[in-house]
Order: structure tokens, then C-alpha cells, then sequence
């Protein structure tokens, strides 16, 4: 085993058998595995249809869709990754303006231009290959993903508020896919519901940058232009409204009422755990700290509080036997 000196003065090691630990690593980096959370969203659609529709009888088996679900996740951190690269690749030379940014294996020089090119195109066509073993269907959403990603790429990430409405349609998109894998109509609530959230975490990527790159006296600036952080906050305050109030108009709402009956009320109760969330991850935006919902987890024990007291909330709101009888006592109906 000896050492090296990677770009940025890292130490790395090599061991024996020529396995660079920098490049593996410098790899990773490249195609955030961590960044596989976000695809979260594909899994929602089974998830809210187990205890309501999931029920009825003659329902398939949920064993039998989960298979589509995980081809369809598989899928979706491939495309994901894929162009995770292909941006990386494009944006190199701005990328190594911003103090954190230029860290990324492109623009820091561990991993060439073409070489991220190249892995990201095949890790695009994979996704394809994975949404395949779903239906005609799937492949058209991955499709329309990859559509989405390269003019993204193309042009539209230079334009305010359209850069972030492409990232939030992707989401949408995921969430659609989901559906697609166990064969059920998509909910519009849930496409609203993914959008606005996901709009204001695109939102808030964005005032992340521009923080960290005026903390730091940085010449970058943000490739949509955007009138500094003002403008962001007020963006990010409309869309933490609209994601708190479509939250809360789903689970209020006929549409949840008619499939969950008096369990939907519970989920309303829920709401001040996703203003938590919301709060939290504004105030690492105005920080400058990382955007990632994983470093989120990690770091914050709020987020984590708030999170984890949603998913046990709702968990057992929907799942849990005797909680409906236990909500009809309690509330006024």
C-alpha cells in the first residue's frame, strides 16, 4: 500500500492490487448514492393505496407490486445518477467558481469530462432498461424524465423559477411512476402535493448556493439569475404555503375521506410535523449548509424528530387497527 495526493491536497491510499481509494470514492461522489433518498416518491403511491383500495377484495397481492415498485426505483436512481453525472460534466468549469461546488470529482480534476459523460449516458440507458421489465408505460415516463433532464441541460436551468419547476416535474414524474408500477390512476393530490414540496426544496438548493458562495466571497453565481436571497426567500415562502395547505386540503379532502374514511382526519393532525420539516430546512437554506435531505437527517435531530414522528404518525393512522374507532371518539365528524 502507498499514498498519493488527490486535487484538493486529499491523502489517498492505494492498496494492493492497484484499488484506488480516491477514485472509488471520487466515483460515489459522482453519482450520489446518498441522493437515492429523493426517490422516496416512487414508493408513496403503494404506501397510501396498501390501507385504503389495497384492502378491497380481489386486490393483487402486495408482494406481487412491489416487484414493479423496485424495478421502477431502480430506475429512477439511475436516470437520476446518470444525469447527476452528465450536469457535472457540462457545469465543470462554473463548478470550480463556488467553494463547495468545485470540490465535485469533475471540476476538481478526479475524474475526467468524458469519462463522467460516458458513465452517465449508460446509467441513463439502464434506466430504461429497468423501467422495460414494468410495462410500455414506465418506459414512456423514464422517457419524458430524460426529456426533461436534457433540456434542463440544454437551456432551461438558466432560467429563474423554470430551473427549479423542472426539478419539482421531475419528482412529479416519479411519483407518476410509482402509480404506473402497481397499475393504479394517479392521484392529482399527489401530484400537487410532490410538486409544491419539491418545489420548495429546489428552492431552497438554490438559496443554499448562493449562501455559501457569498459567505465564502466566491465569484460563482447561480446559472438561473436570481435577484439574491430575497428573492428566494420570498419563493421559498410561497411554497412552503402551498405544500402545507395542499397537505393539509388532501387530507381533508372527499378523495381521502372516501378512501380512508375517518383515518384521514388523522393525517391532518399530522401537520404540524410537516411545518416542522419545512422550517427546518429553511433555516439550513438561509445557514448556507448542505441541501441534501440525507446530510438533513444526519445533522439536524429536529428534521429527524419531525420525520420520524410523521412516518410513525402515519403508519399509524392508516395501519394500525382500532385507531379509526379511536379517532371517531375523539373527534367531531
Amino acid at each position: 500500500m502507498y499514498a498519493r495526493e488527490a486535487p484538493e491536497g486529499i491523502l489517498c491510499r492505494v492498496r494492493a492490487g492497484g484499488v484506488d481509494t480516491c477514485t472509488m470514492s471520487a466515483w460515489l461522489r459522482l453519482i450520489r448514492p446518498g441522493d437515492w433518498t429523493k426517490n422516496v416518491f416512487v414508493i408513496v403511491p403503494i404506501i397510501f393505496w396498501l390501507p385504503g383500495e389495497g384492502r378491497a377484495e380481489g386486490a393483487p397481492a402486495a408482494a406481487e407490486l412491489l416487484v414493479g415498485v423496485a424495478w421502477m426505483f431502480a430506475a429512477f436512481c439511475l436516470a437520476a445518477s446518470g444525469f447527476y453525472a452528465i450536469n457535472d460534466a457540462i457545469d465543470a468549469r462554473s463548478d470550480r467558481l463556488h467553494p463547495v461546488k468545485r470540490r465535485r470529482p469533475v471540476a476538481s480534476g478526479a475524474i475526467g469530462s468524458v469519462q463522467a459523460m460516458a458513465v452517465g449516458l449508460a446509467m441513463v440507458a439502464g434506466s430504461l432498461v429497468c423501467a422495460a421489465m414494468v410495462s410500455k408505460a414506465a418506459i414512456a415516463v423514464m422517457a419524458a424524465y430524460a426529456a426533461l433532464q436534457v433540456a434542463y441541460n440544454l437551456g432551461l436551468k438558466r432560467i429563474a423559477f423554470l430551473d427549479v419547476t423542472c426539478l419539482a416535474v421531475g419528482f412529479c414524474l416519479r411519483a407518476a411512476g410509482g402509480a404506473i408500477a402497481i397499475s393504479i390512476a394517479i392521484s392529482v393530490w399527489l401530484l400537487l402535493c410532490v410538486f409544491f414540496l419539491t418545489l420548495y426544496l429546489g428552492f431552497m438548493k438554490r438559496q443554499c448556493d448562493m449562501v455559501s458562495a457569498g459567505r465564502d466571497g466566491a465569484a460563482w453565481t447561480t446559472s438561473a439569475p436570481y435577484r439574491g436571497t430575497s428573492e428566494l426567500d420570498w419563493l421559498m415562502g410561497v411554497s412552503a404555503t402551498m405544500t402545507t395547505l395542499m397537505y393539509l386540503m388532501y387530507a381533508l379532502s372527499s378523495h381521502a375521506r372516501s378512501i380512508f374514511g375517518v383515518r384521514a382526519l388523522g393525517l391532518a393532525l399530522l401537520t404540524p410535523l410537516v411545518l416542522l420539516v419545512v422550517y427546518r430546512f429553511w433555516r439550513r437554506a438561509a445557514e448556507g449548509r448542505s441541501d441534501s435531505p440525507l446530510s438533513a437527517l444526519i445533522e439536524d435531530p429536529l428534521v429527524r424528530f419531525g420525520i420520524a414522528g410523521f412516518a410513525a404518525g402515519a403508519w399509524a393512522v392508516l395501519y394500525v387497527p382500532g385507531v379509526q374507532a379511536v379517532l371517531e371518539r375523539v373527534l367531531l365528524v
